[in-house]
């Protein structure tokens, strides 16, 4: 069992189930920590401390670049020192001040990542405001509620979401009174701004109040809040989710901890591409990471379309990314070697064979096949800036075959991580070169202590040979509370643990398995439990199918699904058939439809599924679930409440035809 394992060893006993509460399993610790974790450095406070050292040590470093805009054409990389960033930072800080904003009061920053973004975020840090990002994604309702609910006095805001943000006029009159733009502002914009008492400035205009301002900056505390960040939720209002300087230098002290006992530390030299929001902690506890070593960041400029472009551009040394973007990645790799011809093809695949087995062997991945890297991989990791050594994936689960190819052909330990907002991004991540590892999330970094509690009616069980339960976490990278929802935190929060929702599976080496989530669980009409999430991680194995959402409620006896399938695997099948070709009309072809679910029965069956987890109606859609319909969060979670609001009227369909049926 897990205590075998010499990546973690136990500090406490389990506890067998009492007075009703579940049985809770060992507690977990990494075994470089076993110990006691390691103290905090000297000296180092709050995150502002983190950025004024490193400006002090690495001054002439360049710390944030953007590529420059030549005649709307994205061109080459434009670089701030330390020192620069510095400077401008004392100068939004001033401003602020001048402003009348203080310590404690909140400051919102809305829009893509950019060295605007960062800065504001340092003089955030500088003068003790809370930093509350506002997502992107997110249109003006919930950036209405977000500067309600936090009372945000000053927003920074890009330039292209300055009307959405007036949007909200006049429901947040009553707190916002300052709004500065990333860029200009139109005249039209700043007369719409003053009908409602609301003071609108350009970049450059903000920058000349504080001229004149001498101030000092607080001082701030390891317990203060740094920032409340709102997480996109899967139902209900967004939660403002309060992390304090504690939290997060508690996470950076844990990563490079690990870091060092591989030999993978960053360094001065390391340069981070920049592209996941910055409104997301884990972008943001990545990015503190890189400023506390004095590396570099650059950021992409907006167009996922040309991502890579990017990316070869920057030639970046590690990037973190979510499913999405790596999927894409993995599939266009796929594509372009299928189609170099036979006798390169089967070259490439020759190479992956001999080097995957070699790397299962126990080799580390650059002395598995160092002359394919050189002649047949070289040019997957040359597409990839040539620099890359370090890919994290978080967010969500990374598909198994995807994870091992990018392991094999990038160059590159390729790591998925784990973590929530409210335990600071960071509780497990993934070794290097420990194939064992693929599909799982690491053992726990060395901050915090983990533990499994049973969760009797899914049938998971944390005392039992295999333990299996939901992930409960403790240590001082937890948050501090919900903002304004002390409810909220006391159902989270239990005698210090923090109860995530998931389900994990220790594995044999002492890394987690995240299996199921605890609150997508439902009762069919005959009294079965479904867990629908594990139900649509094991059909998403399925090749002809993109996306998958499973519907069923305790008014029916069966389960039925909306999926998104894939286009080539359906126009393959239509040709096959002699049908019609065009991808939205496959998808209204009932003979498709029984095809898919013919083949999820296939798929349900080899996986041992019972009856009653078998889908028995399918509704298939050739638009992929997306944001812009409210299906998905920003880190891509369905929504399912929304899911069910958007297709109500083929759910419906599908139990009324499939019930005529039976």
């Amino acid at each position: 069992m897990a205590h075998k394992s010499r990546f973690v060893a136990e500090i406490e006993k389990p506890k067998e189930a009492a007075d009703g509460r579940p049985s809770v399993g060992p507690v977990y610790r990494n075994v470089l920590a076993k110990d006691g974790f390691r103290p905090l450095p000297a000296g180092i406070q709050s995150c502002w401390d983190v950025f004024r050292v490193s400006v002090e040590k690495y001054p002439e470093n360049p710390m944030l670049g953007e590529r420059e805009m030549v005649n709307g054409k994205a061109g080459k990389y434009v670089w701030l020192t330390y020192k620069d960033v510095y400077d401008i930072v004392v100068k939004v800080g001033a401003s602020i001040w001048s402003c009348g904003v203080k310590q404690g009061a909140r400051c919102g920053i809305y829009g893509a990542n950019c060295s605007k973004w960062v800065i504001t975020m340092q003089a955030c840090n500088a003068n003790g405001l809370y930093c509350v990002p506002l997502y992107d994604s997110l249109g003006a309702g919930a950036v209405e509620y977000i500067i309600c609910h936090a009372e945000i006095s000053i927003t920074f805001v890009e330039e292209a979401k300055i009307p959405e943000v007036l949007k909200t006029l006049p429901a947040t009159m009553k707190y916002l009174k300052t709004l500065v733009s990333f860029g200009s502002v139109a005249a039209e914009q700043k007369k719409a701004a003053e009908k409602f008492g609301l003071a609108l400035y350009s970049w450059d205009q903000f920058l000349q109040l504080g001229k004149h301002e001498n101030f000092v900056l607080p001082m701030k505390k390891k317990e203060d809040l740094c920032t409340i960040m709102y997480t996109s939720g899967t139902t209900g209002d967004p939660k403002g989710v309060m992390i304090s300087n504690e939290s997060i230098l508690s996470i950076l002290s844990g990563v490079n901890h690990s870091l060092e006992s591989m030999n993978e530390e960053f360094s001065e030299r390391d340069v981070y591409f920049s592209f996941l929001p910055l409104a997301h902690i884990f972008d943001r506890v990545i990015e503190e990471l890189f400023i506390c070593t004095g590396a570099s960041i650059g950021f992409w400029h907006g167009d996922v379309k040309v991502l890579i472009e990017d990316i070869r551009e920057l030639k970046p040394t590690v990037f973190c990314a979510v499913p999405r973007v790596l999927d894409r990645i993995y599939s266009g790799l796929i594509e372009k070697t299928s189609s170099t011809g036979f006798v390169k093809n089967a070259i490439f695949n020759l190479a992956y064979s001999y080097k995957l087995r070699n790397m299962n062997k126990g080799y580390k991945h650059v002395e598995a096949a160092p002359t394919f890297d050189k002649i047949v991989f070289s040019k997957v990791k040359e597409g990839l800036g040539g620099n890359v050594r370090l890919i994290l994936s978080g967010a969500a689960p990374l598909a198994t075959h995807v994870e091992t190819f990018l392991r094999v052909v990038s160059c590159a330990h390729v790591l998925q991580g784990y973590g929530l907002t409210e335990t600071c991004a960071g509780s497990f991540v993934a070794r290097p070169d420990e194939l064992s590892m693929i599909g799982t999330v690491g053992p726990p970094l060395p901050n915090v202590d983990v533990c499994l509690e049973s969760v009797p009616e899914m049938g998971y069980d944390a005392l039992s040979s295999t333990p299996r339960g939901e992930i409960c976490i403790r240590g001082s990278i937890l948050f501090s509370g919900y903002y304004k929802r002390e409810d909220l935190t006391k159902e989270v929060m239990v005698d210090g643990w923090f109860h995530t929702g998931d389900i994990g599976e220790w594995q044999q080496d002492g890394s987690m398995k995240i299996i199921d989530r605890k609150k997508n669980i439902f009762k069919l009409s005959q009294g079965e439990y479904v867990s629908v999430e594990n139900l649509e991680s094991i059909y998403s194995l399925m090749s002809g199918i993109d996306s998958i959402w499973i519907y069923g409620n305790s008014y029916e006896s069966f389960l039925v699904a909306v999926v998104n399938p894939n286009k080539q695997f359906m126009e393959c099948w239509a040709e096959e058939k002699g049908t019609a070709r065009d991808f939205s009309t496959i998808c209204k072809n009932p003979k498709a439809e029984r095809y898919i679910l013919d083949e999820l029965a296939k798929t349900g069956k080899e996986k041992k599924l019972k009856g009653f987890e078998l889908v028995k109606a399918v509704y298939l859609d050739p638009i992929p679930f997306d944001m812009d319909r409210g299906l998905l969060t920003p880190t891509f979670k369905k929504k399912r409440a929304q899911f069910l609001k958007y297709y109500q009227d083929a759910v419906d369909n599908m139990y009324k035809s499939t019930k005529a049926a039976m």
